[in-house]
Parts: C-alpha cells; sequence; structure tokens
C-alpha cells in the first residue's frame, strides 16, 4: 500500500489526472462513489466526499455510518470518482487499498483547519491508502472503432 503522495512521486500525470477528476470544483474536496465490504461479505456502495490535503487523500465518515463498521472489520475499499459532466473526453478515474483509522485528535484538527471542512465530533478519519489506480478514457467516441483506453497503476 501506498499514500498518494508515494502515488503521485511515481505517476505524476496519472496523479494530476486523478486530482482533477476528483477534485473537479474545489482544491480539497471532491466527491465520489465509495465501496466497502460488509461483515457478510457483500459489497456496499456509498456516496462520500473525498479530502486532499498534505499530499494525502482522507475520508470522515460518522461513526454510526455501516461503511464505518464496514472499515473498522475490513478496511478494503474502491473509489469512483463521480461521472463528470458529459465532455469530450468522458474518463473515469479509480482507485483501490486500504483505509487507515487516524486516531490522534490533533491531526484530525490539523486538517480540518487546512481544509475548511465541516466535520462532526463522531465522523471517524480514515487515510486512503492505494494499491491500485486506473484512469479510463473513451478512444474513438461516437465511431465504429470506440473502445476504452485504460491507464493503470499498481503499489
Amino acid at each position: 500500500m501506498k499514500t498518494w503522495y508515494d502515488f503521485q512521486e511515481e505517476q505524476p500525470a496519472l496523479a494530476e489526472t486523478g486530482k482533477r477528476l476528483l477534485f473537479p470544483s474545489r482544491p480539497h474536496v471532491g466527491y465520489a462513489f465509495f465501496a466497502t465490504i460488509r461483515k457478510d461479505g457483500a459489497p456496499r456502495l456509498h456516496p462520500v466526499s473525498v479530502i486532499y490535503s498534505q499530499d494525502h487523500l482522507y475520508v470522515l465518515i460518522p461513526r454510526t455510518s455501516p461503511k464505518c463498521s464496514d472499515l473498522l472489520s475490513d478496511r478494503r475499499y474502491a473509489l469512483q470518482a463521480f461521472p463528470p459532466v458529459p465532455n469530450d473526453e468522458n474518463e473515469e478515474f479509480y482507485i483501490s487499498g486500504l483505509a487507515n483509522p487516524i486516531r490522534e485528535p490533533e491531526f484530525r484538527q490539523a486538517l480540518i483547519d487546512d481544509t475548511h471542512v465541516i466535520a462532526e465530533e463522531d465522523e471517524v478519519l480514515f487515510e486512503l491508502l492505494l494499491d491500485r489506480v486506473m484512469h479510463t478514457r473513451l478512444a474513438d467516441q461516437g465511431t465504429p472503432g470506440e473502445h476504452p483506453v485504460h491507464e493503470k497503476w499498481r503499489a
């Protein structure tokens, strides 16, 4: 597993693409679909706010949320940037890995101060560590030769 910082050191262009798709309108907060694993092994899918701070990715999740208990029992996740407004590129960005709970209140407060996110007291902070990244775009869109082009990275 690697941090976003490590990933962007290894693949700066792919990381820049990911930031553009994850954070299209605000530099520190973006929105994505977030998949976790339920205790019975079934997948669960949720929308989340993704936080970017100091070259790392985070999520804040209410302690009472099913996705929080999912991550506390099985740290695996997958995240897909919300589909962009239709454009010529029709791009997608996906990451997966492990969510690492951050229990230090000082660290949590520093993140809130840096990004100005609004956080509830009961929310648990997780850093998103990366195992896989994939950027997909459609080539030759709208033609008989239309096909996906994937750019992948693995920790």
